[in-house]
């Protein structure tokens, strides 16, 4: 049955009566807070890449991220299903049908954000979640982007965003200003035709813009994702750090919100297998191994690059680009 596409309908959505109310839940999410789109986060000299989930039901899982999101299928087997856009390989989901949950409380992913080429692709994505009735999380306007938030059946957060241009990021010195807003939903509906869904498979330029983590300890955790990796302070607090490569906002945050003194992962529980930083220069790949050795992270050999372990159990991969 078609639906009415109000302001209305999407706060229900997200379980709110208000936009007020939405982007508070956007602050859970998120925390107090040149080329547009993927262009920028993807063009830095270390970039996300893809991420692997380990999941119980694998059928189901893969119908959410394509029917959502519109990732198609570019492997599928026993081993389980990759899923991607344009071509791209985004999403690589692991089966483990015996596994249990794991907890919110644990180290491990807060969310996935899935960067949109555009603010005009964000609204068709909007309106496709709304007429298929996807229960939402949350909205906010973060200064930098734009954002809406919404988890996957087995509990992963997802955020769907489109940056805002670079040139109207506000920088003081190496921090950039974020924040948590509410969002303008009727601006973004008003670049796209709500009376139907024009949105079927992801805009072959969406990415994963960034990863936010749950972590143990913030110091511990830039010891390993600033110091050892590599990445730039962006943004700080007491309960959160933001990383990123080029002076983007960020590609990787990290949170004690609900994980303050998390011990080491359960590798036999559902959630975030690894994720992948993609780096474009081959000496840096090679600089960034050494590095990695030398800061005692003990790199070891994958396709195209290597991986290292973090303090919590989550494998971060850094492969070329």
């Amino acid at each position: 049955m078609a639906i009415a596409l109000t302001r209305r309908t999407l706060l229900r959505l997200a379980g709110t009566t208000s936009l007020a109310m939405a982007a508070a839940a956007a602050a859970r999410a998120e925390g107090p807070a040149p080329v547009v789109g993927p262009g920028f986060a993807a063009s830095t000299p270390i970039r996300c890449g893809a991420i692997g989930l380990r999941v119980r039901d694998l059928d189901e899982m893969s119908r959410y991220y394509q029917s959502v999101l519109g990732l198609g299928v570019i492997a599928a087997s026993a081993d389980g299903v990759i899923l991607g856009a344009g071509g791209v390989p985004l999403v690589w989901l692991e089966p483990r049908p015996q596994a249990a949950y794991e907890p919110r409380n644990a180290a491990g992913l807060f969310h996935t954000a899935f960067l949109m080429p555009s603010r005009h692709d964000l609204a068709r994505w909007l309106v496709h979640v709304a007429r298929n009735q996807t229960p939402l999380t949350g909205f906010a306007d973060h200064s930098v982007s734009e954002a809406v938030y919404l988890d996957d059946p087995e509990g992963n957060g997802i955020e769907v965003y489109a940056d805002r241009d670079p040139r109207l990021w506000r920088w003081e010195g190496e921090r950039v200003v974020m924040g948590t807003h509410r969002l303008d939903v009727d601006g973004i509906l008003s670049l796209t035709d709500t009376s139907r869904s024009n949105y079927r498979d992801a805009p072959a330029g969406m990415r994963i813009g960034h990863m936010h983590l749950r972590v143990g300890d913030i110091a511990q955790s830039e010891d390993f994702y600033r110091d050892a990796i590599g990445l730039d302070s962006t943004s700080r607090r007491d309960t959160a750090s933001f990383l990123s490569s080029g002076r983007y906002h960020h590609h990787v945050a990290l949170n004690t919100w609900n994980s303050a003194s998390a011990g080491p992962r359960d590798q036999a529980q559902t959630g975030l297998d690894w994720f992948s930083l993609e780096v474009a220069d081959p000496a840096l790949l090679a600089a960034q191994r050494e590095r990695m050795a030398k800061a005692g992270y003990a790199p070891a050999t994958v396709a195209r690059g290597f991986e290292s372990t973090d303090p919590w159990g989550t494998r971060v991969r850094l492969v070329g680009a």
